[in-house]
């Protein structure tokens, strides 16, 4: 887990990740490396000292390829600590299906990050499957209810981490509050209580084979699809107590889980309700960026749904503004789907990075779309 960082303490992180990702091909600040081997930013990030660029890419560096930077809070940011909320030992009243709205908001709000006195949380725990895909027992982390019962359903949140992470990754990166957001937002009665999977995405053949920035290291990302509808899911529909169905049934992801989360949802559209893709990286289109080429996994013509398919109810596409990682790429997804005709959400968080804010946002505003439809559903 990466550790909170004052901003010069993470500046030179930052910079290693432009310049080792190869993902700044689309993208608002520009660097350059001189020939000694220092970096150099024209503008955008000012860094504190040079850096010596080194092939070895850090563990902490892979930890925020895969699940984001853990960002320092702005002072009008702050989350207020679990003093500030008064226990609360009665029932909480949902609220009426009218007062919700399905508006977009930046920022999730503190009440949902924050652990809360008046709420019991569930814990991961991890479990394997054996992949027909790989030919391998592959593993998965899971997060099931504080009070997950046998006796009752629960709907289920597939979250795809990004580049160099493993099912692990999200469970213990507790900087984005997955197990906060999730709990909270049920205790408030805004969503069911909802199990989250958090697989491995590397869904390789050979278990030797690494992630690494190149187009052959790269494939296990893409052949995910297969593993995710072939195994896992007829898996966990069979082994934990779930709502099957689409409405029942989420997607989201983080960076190259992002990237993968948009391919996934394109190809089979049917499987899924709703689905946010977080910060996602490039390559689901031939370009090449400052480190490797993507051969893509589809041509642009064909960034939309299928004439005929049954599409998500929700589809949101989301990014901070600052993300030094991935650049505008999400942005050109929506214009690619905007242009295709294919409906969605797009919007952007004001001055998040590839952080845990854009990862907070995205998942908040996700469950904020599941509330508002499930609700008004339910009145009518």
């Amino acid at each position: 887990m990466i550790g909170m960082k004052k901003w010069l303490g993470f500046t030179a992180v930052m910079v290693m990740a432009v310049l080792l990702c190869g993902c700044r091909g689309n993208t608002r600040e520009e660097s350059i490396v001189t020939e000694d081997n220092k970096t150099e930013i024209t503008e955008g990030i000012t860094p504190t000292e040079e850096i010596t660029l080194t092939e070895e890419i850090k563990p902490t560096d892979k930890e925020m390829f895969a699940t984001g930077i853990t960002s320092e809070e702005n002072e009008d940011d702050a989350v207020p600590t679990s003093e500030d909320v008064t226990p609360v030992t009665e029932a909480v009243t949902p609220e009426p299906a009218e007062e919700l709205n399905n508006e977009i908001e930046e920022r999730c709000p503190a009440k949902y990050t924050l652990t809360r006195a008046d709420v019991k949380y569930g814990e991961f725990s991890h479990g394997t499957y054996f992949s027909e895909t790989c030919g391998l027992e592959r593993g998965f982390c899971i997060l099931l209810p504080s009070d997950y019962s046998e006796e009752k359903q629960y709907p289920v949140l597939y979250l795809l981490h990004g580049i160099f992470g493993n099912e692990y990754s999200f469970s213990s990166d507790s900087g984005n509050k997955i197990k906060e957001i999730i709990g909270n937002a049920a205790a408030d009665g805004m969503i069911e209580e909802t199990i989250v999977v958090c697989p491995n995405m590397y869904a390789a053949s050979d278990p030797k084979q690494q992630p690494g920035f190149d187009a052959e290291s790269c494939l296990p990302y893409d052949n995910f699809i297969n593993d995710l509808v072939n195994d896992l899911m007829p898996y966990i529909e069979s082994n934990y107590s779930v709502l099957k169905g689409r409405e029942n049934t989420y997607l989201a992801g983080f960076s190259m889980g992002g990237r993968e989360t948009i391919f996934i949802t394109l190809r089979r559209p049917e499987l899924f309700g709703y689905v946010c893709a977080i910060s996602a990286a490039p390559g689901i289109v031939p370009t090449t960026d400052k480190f490797m080429t993507h051969p893509g996994q589809m041509a642009e013509s064909e960034v939309k749904f299928a004439d005929g398919a049954v599409e998500p109810n929700v589809f949101i596409i989301c990014c901070g503004t600052k993300d030094s990682v991935v650049g505008t790429y999400p942005k050109s997804y929506h214009e690619l789907l905007e242009k295709n005709g294919s409906d969605h959400i797009w919007y952007e968080i004001n001055g998040a990075d590839h952080d845990n804010k854009a990862i907070q946002s995205g998942l908040y505003n996700l469950i904020k779309q599941i509330a508002f439809d499930k609700k008004n559903a339910a009145v009518k």
